[in-house]
């Protein structure tokens, strides 16, 4: 015959609050030896901690500060941004690490912009004008020329095909994508983007960003808006300088 289970002893609440304070404090004390134990190593440790802790409070001011300014530039009246004054755009982030807020990066990666000196084409509306103000000291943009469209794309354009970059050099890529849409050659992709055609969203995303080459001699001002001798904003046409430094 089984023996029958013995019920498990009791034991009172208050022990058990006591038991695990006790435990608590025994680790609370094993730490306080191991620092006088390990002195100099310790106090290295905490040095570095101490670091850590003010440069995330330093990281999360900046992003919070970039998010009112974000705001800020958000409420700019229509007659200060203006009105596009060519049909095509080419967007170029200049920087923006680890001090923008979030929603700064979503805007960026929804432009296609996820790295530092990656530009894209775009479609110029007064739309896209408000939000590249919203992320203006993360970009500079302009009107690309016909000449600029098409060594951006002979150089540096790449299908961008189920997560991989494919260099724009057999035509049969490209027939077998964008075929559908009578584009079946590089330079069927030059004219619908130079002219903004009907299938511009669909050779857009079938061409992926441009990763474009860091400037001789950098970038100098590069959160000052351009029409104030720095880097960021709209530049209009002088957007062309630049992209030929950069192909």
């Amino acid at each position: 015959m089984e023996e029958e289970s013995k019920p498990l002893p009791y034991v009172a609440e208050t022990v058990l609050k006591k038991r695990k304070s006790t435990e608590a404090l025994a680790l609370t004390r094993k730490a306080q030896l191991e620092l006088g134990k390990y002195g100099q190593k310790n106090k290295k440790n905490k040095v570095e901690d101490i670091k850590r802790a003010e440069q995330f409070i330093k990281q999360f001011r900046d992003q919070e500060l970039d998010l009112i300014r974000m705001k800020q530039r958000g409420k700019r009246s229509k007659s200060v941004i203006g009105k596009p004054k060519s049909k095509l755009l080419f967007i170029v982030r200049i920087q923006g690490t680890s001090d923008m807020h979030p929603k700064t990066r979503k805007i960026l990666y929804k432009l296609g912009l996820r790295k530092i000196f990656s530009g894209v084409f775009a479609r110029a509306t007064e739309g896209i004008l408000e939000v590249l103000q919203k992320v203006e000291p993360y970009v500079t943009y302009g009107y690309p020329n016909l000449m600029n469209v098409k060594e951006l794309i002979y150089k540096k354009g790449y299908a961008n095909l189920k997560g991989q970059r494919i260099p724009l050099t057999d035509n049969n890529i490209i027939e077998q994508e964008l075929g559908k849409y009578g584009i079946i050659c590089v330079e069927d992709i030059v004219h619908e983007i130079a002219n903004v055609g009907p299938q511009f969203k669909e050779v857009i995303s079938f061409l992926g960003p441009f990763i474009l080459n860091k400037p001789e001699g950098g970038l100098l001002g590069k959160k000052q808006p351009f029409r104030d001798g720095g880097e960021a904003g709209n530049r209009e046409d002088q957007i062309n300088e630049l992209i030929s430094k950069m192909n």
